[in-house]
């Protein structure tokens, strides 16, 4: 288990999905890099948001779909 993040370097707080390291992850990381770049958002993969205070807070999101929507909306 993993959480992917997407950090808006402007702004404080990021948005998390809960989700497993795989093929699927990076794929999935690709095309949200593909429609948003890397300007100004970080997407980033840790282990446990309690180790990773400099991303709080944490939105947790439920779906991929509800991520991307957000994070594209950003």
């Amino acid at each position: 288990m993993c959480y992917l993040i997407a950090k808006d370097v402007d702004a404080v707080g990021c948005v998390a999905l809960k989700t497993t390291h795989g093929k699927h992850l990076s794929t999935f990381k690709n095309k949200i890099i593909d429609k948003i770049g890397y300007d100004r958002i970080q997407l980033v993969t840790i282990s446990r948001p309690s180790a990773y205070g400099e991303y709080e807070p944490y939105n947790f999101v439920e779906t991929k779909e509800e991520f991307e929507q957000i994070v594209c909306s950003i």
